[in-house]
């Protein structure tokens, strides 16, 4: 079945049908680049379904629905009986959990080139969180059917979603240990900080990463209050250790933002 490219209004759950749109637009409303083929993609990361091979690419297009959706849209949420996979082609989005009392916690943030619902998809289990977009995105939906199909018949990407797994394992692994471990709500900020400055490069002594995330979302990735995060992020900008400058994080201090971190 060959690929189609969705356009969804905000503000409504979205479902994995087919929608037609116009083919001619070079753009979706979002500002999105249209980009229904894999192989044709000049936006893959080299990770996860983007390092698949030539055939397999060509294949995977075969299977999946291309989706753009706007900044806020909900993907799928916790509880809700996993239909497919979806591939993030462009976009970022946030993965939550929410208690009774209604206190949400941000597992991760989902980059280009990974997969969302994974887990739930292989172990025929409803989903385990809730998937909203943090700015306008295009994913890539394929059914659990078609999925299983692909996999059996595809060793690279059988292969490629083992990776994931594993990944995510990991990256539940050091959230806990992060949270769990942390003395306290600033060594957890300077864990965070850390981890987003993680391999990005340095210029003028100083590091610069593009973080589009609110105060109360930081406050739900490590799980202190907003007023407290505020505070920090405060105390760190004085101390000329780092500071949030609009979507921009800048890190001043790298070996002070350690100490805080315990590393």
């Amino acid at each position: 079945m060959a690929s189609a490219t969705q356009v969804m209004p905000a503000g409504r759950m979205y479902s994995e049908r087919s929608w037609d749109t116009q083919r001619s637009r070079e753009h979706s409303p979002y500002g999105l680049p249209i980009i229904d083929q894999c192989a044709k993609c000049t936006l893959r990361e080299d990770n996860f379904f983007c390092s698949l091979s030539p055939e397999t690419r060509r294949d995977l297009d075969a299977i999946k629905h291309t989706t753009s959706y706007p900044e806020g849209a909900i993907v799928f949420v916790e509880g809700q009986s996993a239909r497919g996979i979806y591939l993030v082609c462009q976009g970022r989005a946030k993965l939550t959990t929410t208690n009774r009392d209604g206190k949400t916690l941000i597992l991760r943030i989902a980059q280009p080139g990974e997969i969302l619902g994974l887990h739930s998809v292989i172990s025929e289990r409803s989903h385990e969180v809730t998937v909203e977009t943090l700015q306008p995105c295009q994913l890539a939906f394929v059914s659990r059917e078609d999925f299983i199909r692909f996999l059996k018949t595809h060793g690279d990407a059988c292969l490629q979603a083992a990776k994931h797994l594993s990944r995510d394992c990991q990256s539940a692994y050091n959230s806990i240990r992060s949270m769990g471990l942390s003395h306290s709500a600033v060594e957890k900020l300077a864990h965070l900080l850390l981890d987003w400055a993680d391999g990005a490069k340095s210029a003028d002594g100083s590091i610069r990463v593009k973080l589009a995330l609110t105060h109360e979302e930081i406050s739900q990735l490590i799980g202190i209050s907003r007023e407290t995060v505020t505070r920090l992020l405060g105390d760190l900008k004085r101390q000329q250790i780092s500071e949030l400058k609009g979507s921009t994080l800048i890190v001043r201090n790298l070996s002070a933002l350690q100490r805080l971190a315990g590393v």
